[in-house]
């Protein structure tokens, strides 16, 4: 039987994929914070989350191809799917942030856009915690449920700033309607990438609550 099981896929190969799915999250949301900080760099930083958004593609399809070839998983396949394609749709968010602002040639962002950015880092790095965490459930369930519930509290404090900033650019743009369109825009793509790191803590919380 040990030889048997010596041909098999390395188990904890879906755990790396997971990590660095996570790294490629992070620096993703970094480009998008330096993104928010305008001026001439933003060209380069939606480059960036572009070239971040075709890596982590890679990784999902690296991963699709591995549940279906892999005989024993750590994990329910259709979990290591979820998760993955949560990990994956918080990057696609950056894009389609970056994508509009591109579209519509933005180069100065209020503060509390980038504050929506600031949360996206801390979410990323918590992610990325979790993610290292993954491949010992039981001993790390506490730390686990830890982060959920910070990225819960990150994602329900992005909701204060874009009502904040939604409100803010409705005064700002009484006369430009053009431009609390274009502005509601990005508020909608940056609080959805809190939304999506926040859909990767509640897969994780439930890969939690079936395996403990």
């Amino acid at each position: 039987m040990r030889w048997f099981q010596a041909l098999l896929p390395r188990e904890d190969r879906f755990f790396d994929y997971f990590v660095q799915h996570a790294q490629v999250l992070l620096k993703g949301a970094e480009a998008l914070r330096e993104l928010l900080m305008g001026g001439d760099n933003v060209p380069e930083a939606c480059a960036a989350i572009m070239r971040h958004e075709e890596a982590a593609d890679e990784i999902t399809r690296t991963v699709m191809l591995a549940v279906r070839r892999t005989f024993i998983t750590p994990f329910d396949r259709s979990d290591i799917r979820d998760l993955t394609s949560a990990l994956d749709d918080a990057i696609d968010q950056m894009q389609k942030t970056a994508k509009s602002i591109t579209l519509f040639g933005v180069r100065e962002f209020p503060s509390e856009m980038r504050e929506l950015g600031d949360l996206a880092i801390q979410a990323a790095y918590l992610t990325l915690e979790a993610t290292e965490l993954l491949n010992d459930l039981g001993g790390n369930a506490t730390r686990l449920n830890g982060i959920v519930e910070a990225v819960t509290r990150i994602e329900n404090r992005s909701d204060e700033v874009y009502d904040a900033g939604m409100q803010a650019l409705f005064r700002k743009s009484q006369d430009r309607p053009m431009d609390f369109i274009v502005g509601a825009d990005i508020y909608d793509h940056l609080e959805k990438v809190i939304d999506r790191f926040e859909d990767v803590a509640n897969g994780i919380s439930g890969i939690l609550l079936e395996h403990l």
